[in-house]
């Protein structure tokens, strides 16, 4: 198992709690947790390395749905009531994206989500 795959994964996923202000301790724990627990999964299937980003990405929105809620929500849908973004493909990879669920449209590569800014939903 390559450790610069399971670093990347965890910057990826740190850089999009970060912009979208969800980098608390309980959020920067499930992501250690989730890496921690990924690779042991790659260990087992070397084959399955490329979809480790993803599903350390889906692990942690796992995680965070039973303690905050959905993250990270949508901020391209406007008006529209708050919806959370899934990472595509279903099994992470080999290159994960955001995808609105709503409309399906890709929203960002998994870790340049776009931050809220300062006059925009908190997610």
């Amino acid at each position: 198992m390559d450790d610069t795959l399971l670093f990347e994964a965890r910057a990826r996923v740190l850089a999009d709690l970060q912009a979208r202000h969800h980098a608390t301790a309980a959020a920067v724990s499930a992501l250690e947790d989730a890496v921690s627990d990924r690779q042991w999964w790659a260990e087992q299937w070397p084959e399955g390395e490329v979809y480790v980003a993803g599903l350390v990405a889906q692990d942690v929105q796992d995680a965070l749905f039973d303690t905050v809620g959905r993250w990270p929500i949508c901020l391209d849908c406007g008006d529209a009531p708050a919806h959370a973004l899934h990472i595509q493909p279903d099994l992470g990879g080999p290159d994960p994206v955001w995808v609105c669920e709503e409309t399906g449209q890709e929203v960002a590569e998994l870790g340049k989500l776009s931050s809220p800014g300062p006059a925009g939903r908190r997610a």
